[in-house]
């Protein structure tokens, strides 16, 4: 299964735990896998609430005595995961999201990562948002994710070290290399906790138009649609985030083009290839000529030519002047085209251009072109 996380709205912990609940994930089955992590004791609360009209689902947790009340640390976190009785892939994704989240902390406060000590990012509830989140995930059967870029809002924000200026300095560390913008909602949009989620979940796109898994919606058969919510209460934004469940479409590249028929049945066959040559030099994506037996018993040939819209004049003008048919049909027809790219090869014998054909971001087909193996004697 594939989701798309809409981070318009921003992103926390606790939006994308709530947003996947909000998918259908039974609260018992988080409640109960959640149970497998020795914290000390908390509250987990899940309510539906309304976000400028939007029903979403609002996750908190409540403590008494926290994990963050004297600072935490790495060893700490891996002790207390590894201790878990979850299972061996949530622990190991979790402890290496907590490895990504605790060296950004240690870059932006001048520490190793074995002595830097976690406040906020080291608390029962994030550790809640990421390990549940994790859980869901499986629960869900959710294979690959894509994100859009993400609003880190405006303002300040009350952090352990002061008042410090949106996005915190944790959260900028880890947006590098991922687009994000602000917005004039005087509030953080983005959480640490929330950024490393989905900078460690989203996937490499098809698309090499999109950059490291943000961007557009990829092509999906959409089943369900989860929101979940945030703390704020904005005038005119939805303190939301929305998430997109369903199946992955293959990642083709739609495409329409004109296709171009004519029969004929009294041309010389000596000058078929003269007009298809003709043909392509005025547009054609390709052209080509097939035997048909018409009315009569007559023997005839179907020319067909492929061309963008752009090209159905010369084409046109083209199949009139270089063959005898008096009339042509012209169709709108859809297709699917892969990706695609052109390579140079160096051989011992020359230079040769190669077109590659790329779907989910692999190349699959690798075509050498037909003229540059004629110029090099090999076609």
């Amino acid at each position: 299964m594939l989701l798309y996380v809409d981070c318009s709205s921003g992103i926390a912990g606790n939006m994308i735990l709530g947003a996947l609940l909000d998918l259908g994930v039974p609260e018992n089955y988080l409640r109960k896998e959640l149970k497998k992590i020795p914290l000390p004791p908390y509250r987990l609360i899940i309510k539906p609430v309304d976000r400028n009209g939007l029903k979403a689902k609002y996750v908190d947790v409540r403590t008494g005595r926290d994990l963050s009340d004297h600072g935490t640390t790495l060893s700490s976190i891996i002790n207390l995961i590894s201790k878990s009785t979850l299972d061996k892939d949530i622990k190991n994704k979790a402890i290496q999201i907590y490895k990504k989240l605790i060296a950004a902390e240690a870059k932006v406060h001048g520490r190793t990562m074995d002595t830097v000590h976690l406040h906020e990012v080291g608390a029962t509830d994030a550790i809640i948002d990421i390990v549940g989140t994790l859980i869901c995930l499986k629960k869900l059967g959710i294979s690959e994710i894509y994100s859009s870029p993400i609003n880190v809002g405006s303002g300040t924000i009350k952090h352990s070290h002061g008042i410090l200026p949106v996005p915190a300095p944790a959260t900028a560390e880890l947006l590098k290399g991922i687009p994000f913008y602000g917005s004039e909602t005087g509030k953080e949009m983005a959480t640490p906790t929330g950024v490393v989620l989905i900078t460690s979940l989203a996937k490499s796109p098809a698309s090499p138009a999109q950059q490291g898994g943000f961007g557009e919606i990829p092509r999906m058969l959409l089943e369900k649609v989860g929101i979940g919510a945030g703390g704020h209460l904005l005038p005119n934004l939805p303190n939301a985030l929305r998430v997109y469940l369903g199946k992955k479409e293959l990642q083709t590249v739609p495409d329409a083009v004109l296709q171009i028929e004519a029969n004929i049945d009294d041309m010389n066959p000596k000058l078929y290839n003269k007009a298809i040559k003709a043909i392509m030099k005025a547009g054609a994506l390709d052209a080509w000529i097939e035997p048909i037996l018409m009315k009569k018993k007559r023997q005839a040939v179907k020319l067909t030519a492929l061309c963008e819209i752009i090209h159905k004049q010369t084409v046109l003008e083209k199949i009139f002047k270089e063959t005898t048919t008096l009339g042509v049909r012209v169709f709108l027809v859809k297709r699917e085209v892969l990706n695609r790219k052109f390579k140079t090869i160096k051989t011992s014998y020359g230079k040769v251009k190669v077109k590659l054909g790329i779907l989910d971001g692999q190349v699959i087909t690798a075509a050498p072109e037909y003229e540059d193996l004629k110029k090099i004697g090999l076609g």
